[in-house]
């Protein structure tokens, strides 16, 4: 793992073998998800692989009706919109994801506080497998 570099396109390796990767400073210890090269709070440079639980619990969501042209191709539109959020993992870093297994259409129902687990969407775009990060309600 320690080969890769702190790239998003290791990210997303890792994503496609389903696995939540981050970079973790190996000087003062913060992580970050997506991966950086630099940390966000020393600024050093010596960063490692650290595998993520990908559990967490969701502290914000929108429900969005008026997406890019790859999420309208998936079939979200002002009918059927989706919901994205910000996931706090276990380990203390917050990661933006797609929040699957809720009624977007009422997002009332959706409950600030409530237990996720990763889930990773396999789906295409386009002739390309991507693996989109996601969680849902565990």
């Amino acid at each position: 793992m320690g080969e890769l570099p702190f790239t998003d396109a290791s990210y997303e390796r890792f994503l496609n073998e389903e696995k939540l990767m981050g970079a973790k400073c190996k000087q003062c210890g913060t992580l970050s998800v997506p991966p950086r090269p630099i940390c966000i709070k020393c600024y050093g440079r010596d960063m490692e692989w650290v595998k993520m639980k990908g559990i967490g619990t969701l502290k914000a969501f929108t429900c969005i009706a008026v997406g890019p042209p790859w999420m309208c191709d998936q079939g979200y539109n002002r009918n059927n919109p989706y919901c994205s959020g910000v996931v706090e993992l276990e380990e203390g870093v917050k990661v933006v994801a797609r929040i699957e297994g809720v009624d977007a259409t009422n997002p009332e129902t959706i409950k600030i506080g409530v237990h996720m687990r990763v889930k990773f969407l396999h789906l295409r775009e386009g002739e390309n497998p991507v693996t989109v990060l996601a969680f849902q309600a565990s």
